[in-house]
């Protein structure tokens, strides 16, 4: 019974257990991956801009592509897990977003396309979208089984995963290597390492993976009777966006994925165009960020395990405040890499103590946290075109004071992250 509780997601917990190790370890290259992949292209906006020779309101233009494909991505999730399971699920998102990333290097490097980069950026949001959510279905899955506090560590991957993205756009920046070259490159390695990774994620009978009376081992349930399985999943998975705590989460992940994302999406720009540093050392302050990111997720777990994810994420958010300002107003470099780093502290908590509070029901887990991820990233929708439209008008410097206030709505947020403890039957015993 208390191994049913502390790991519902395997199909039999005493079987995985040997294969936790790399279950856990296949998670954390798919956030790296994911990270590494989309740092790739931030830090090549500055020369796609150029090389396209694009105004900052078009950038925000061309950037939704982006912003539309994940959303699209993350409503899609749902739907992809209960029909696919999280296996081939998985490689059909990244088979998406590597397209993508392909597809955006022709449009920059060989056809001069915005047309095709934004064609190319739908399909790397809605593959990174749909991953997105997947990835964190199972990161929750593997944290309960373990039974350790790992999810800021998974997210850790992830900006590791923008740390190296950003270097190596740094890199590729300053050696002038075609934009094409760069994002295809990544696109196979991603693509290759995702599809060695999951075959270590194990069968789960809730994500449709439970195969079929008289097939093989390891293979879906699929014909008319698998039909209405997953049909109660999906149905099972859209309840849960009545209830308020789910909301409310949703709420903190909103104001700090904003956060995140528009440092992902403008960080780099705002330091060439607003302070005149070069498109190379911009790469490099968008490094400091994701690093600053890293840092606060790798030490986040011993954090939370001791002071609570109330008064921590009310702390994050004052980081991520100060920071801005400091990014913002820097009379000098030194203050303009310290704002960078704030900034990359305060939002570095928000998302993944999103993940866990939405988990901390196991009942439909894997539904709350796809609802909390969805809420989080329309942040991804809304951003980049606004922040763009603002940064048309007032500069791009300016138009970052709208983070503050959801920063600030974060903070206010945080106590619906309180932990709590479910002391349910297992769900056999539920009925």
């Amino acid at each position: 019974m208390t191994d049913t509780a502390r790991n519902p997601g395997t199909a039999d917990p005493q079987a995985a257990r040997p294969g936790l190790l790399a279950w856990r370890n296949a998670v954390f290259a798919l956030f790296f991956i994911s990270g590494l992949a989309l740092a790739t292209w931030m830090s090549r906006i500055p020369a796609v801009r150029d090389g396209l020779e694009l105004s900052t309101s078009q950038v925000g233009i061309v950037i939704f592509g982006l912003s539309a494909g994940s959303v699209i991505g993350l409503v899609a999730a749902v739907g992809l897990l209960a029909r696919l399971g999280a296996r081939r699920a998985l490689v059909l998102g990244v088979t998406i977003s590597s397209a993508g990333l392909i597809t955006a290097g022709v449009g920059t490097s060989l056809l001069a396309s915005t047309e095709v980069v934004f064609a190319g950026l739908v399909l790397v949001g809605l593959g990174m979208g749909s991953v997105d959510v997947m990835m964190n279905v199972e990161g929750a899955a593997a944290e309960r089984a373990v039974g350790k506090t790992l999810m800021p560590l998974m997210h850790a991957c992830f900006s590791l995963g923008t740390v190296v993205g950003a270097l190596a756009g740094a890199g590729a920046s300053f050696v002038s290597l075609p934009v094409f070259w760069h994002l295809a490159g990544v696109a196979t390695l991603v693509l290759a390492t995702a599809v060695v990774g999951v075959r270590y994620i194990p069968v789960r009978s809730e994500l449709g993976d439970v195969p079929a009376p008289g097939a093989p081992s390891g293979a879906a349930s699929a014909g008319p009777a698998a039909a209405p399985l997953w049909r109660e999943r999906l149905r099972a998975g859209l309840s849960v966006w009545g209830d308020t705590r789910i909301l409310l989460i949703g709420t903190i992940v909103l104001g700090m994925t904003f956060a995140e994302g528009s440092a992902n999406d403008w960080l780099a720009l705002a330091a060439v165009d607003g302070h005149g540093l070069s498109n190379t050392e911009g790469a490099i302050v968008f490094g400091v960020f994701v690093s600053a990111m890293t840092v606060g997720r790798v030490f986040g777990g011993p954090i939370l395990d001791r002071f609570g994810r109330v008064p921590v994420l009310r702390a994050c958010a004052a980081l991520g405040i100060l920071g801005l300002v400091l990014f913002i107003l820097a009379p000098n470099d030194v203050l303009l890499y310290a704002g960078a780093v704030l900034w990359g502290l305060g939002a570095s908590l928000g998302f993944p103590v999103g993940m866990s509070a939405a988990a901390d029901d196991t009942k439909n887990a894997a539904a709350r946290v796809s609802a909390v991820a969805m809420i989080g990233y329309f942040a991804f929708l809304v951003g980049p075109p606004v922040l763009g439209l603002l940064g048309e008008a007032w500069g791009i410097l300016n138009a970052l004071f709208l983070i503050l206030a959801l920063m600030v709505l974060a903070g206010l947020a945080a106590p619906a992250a309180r932990e709590r403890s479910y002391s349910a039957p297992a769900p056999a015993a539920r009925g």
